[in-house]
């Protein structure tokens, strides 16, 4: 389906679901979209912090269309159970933020004993996106994005080890992860779902505080050369609302410009070998992907 055969779904129908939206750009994005009249859906992990954002945005956005879950991220029984809670409230899901996601200085496992990084910044993506798919229109805009970083231009999908158990490095387990979400946005370009990531700049958030004080003393440092969560929700916003990236597809985006990414995020048989290994490890089966006509 080309660009001009889509059809536009005025924004105070159009849903939206957003992960990692009690903190940094993911609240501020669920907040300027629900300002539009939107409907919107934040995923939380506190259910006292969500209920609290929640409720703050139905007030400052003067929107009732504003609902949440509760959900950890990092475990795939939780997604799985995510999704099924939100088709019993929802029949559409338009727009699918992926914005959830950590680095971690030390290795960590998740629940399911995948190192945490992968498990959250690239699986949790992945399935929550495999899992909405049948909910998101063929014929309308219908929009999945990923916020990924530039980190992902050092990033290198280590197949050999690609949990790190031999030797861990924070940092290169953070970049092969932010390179795994743009690879999943070119995977899918060939839908009529747009599909593209992006990076939000490097904001002044609680983003690294998780790793004690180490944690502390790298995000103190980063802060001091940071901008704003709002300067750094705009890209999210542009490519969740703008009607000037319709059809635009697995593409990488800074500061509101599609850019090229690294090399590697173009390699087809990384991306398919990443792709296969992603379905292995959350258990799908290859999904339907309606393609573009």
């Amino acid at each position: 389906m080309t660009k001009s055969q889509l059809k536009t779904k005025p924004i105070q129908e159009t849903t939206f679901l957003i992960s990692g939206a009690t903190d940094g750009i993911g609240k501020v994005t669920a907040l300027e979209i629900a300002k539009l009249g939107a409907k919107v859906t934040l995923i939380g992990r506190n259910p006292d912090k969500t209920k609290q954002v929640t409720d703050e945005i139905r007030m400052l956005s003067n929107n009732e269309a504003v609902d949440y879950f509760i959900a950890d991220l990092s475990i795939q029984e939780n997604i799985y159970n995510l999704a099924e809670a939100y088709k019993s409230r929802h029949s559409v899901c338009d727009v699918l933020i992926n914005n959830a996601g950590a680095l971690f200085t030390s290795r960590k496992e998740s629940h399911d004993g995948i190192e945490m990084t992968f498990a959250l910044n690239h699986l949790n993506y992945f399935l929550l996106t495999h899992l909405m798919l049948p909910l998101m229109p063929q014929d309308t805009h219908s929009r999945i994005i990923n916020v990924s970083s530039m980190a992902h231009m050092s990033g290198r999908i280590n197949f050999d080890d690609i949990q790190q158990r031999r030797f861990y490095n924070g940092w290169a387990a953070y970049a092969q992860s932010k390179l795994a979400n743009v690879l999943l946005a070119g995977k899918l370009e060939q839908t009529s779902i747009s599909t593209n990531a992006l990076h939000p700049g490097i904001v002044a958030t609680k983003f690294a505080a998780n790793n004690g004080f180490m944690g502390s003393l790298l995000r103190n440092a980063m802060n001091l050369f940071s901008i704003s969560p709002e300067e750094g929700s705009k890209t999210s916003i542009y490519l969740a609302t703008s009607e000037e990236v319709v059809g635009i597809n697995g593409k990488y985006f800074d500061n509101m410009k599609a850019l090229r990414s690294s090399s590697e995020s173009y390699d087809k048989a990384i991306a398919k070998r990443l792709w296969e290994l992603s379905l292995e490890m959350t258990g799908l089966k290859e999904p339907y992907v309606q393609k573009a006509a």
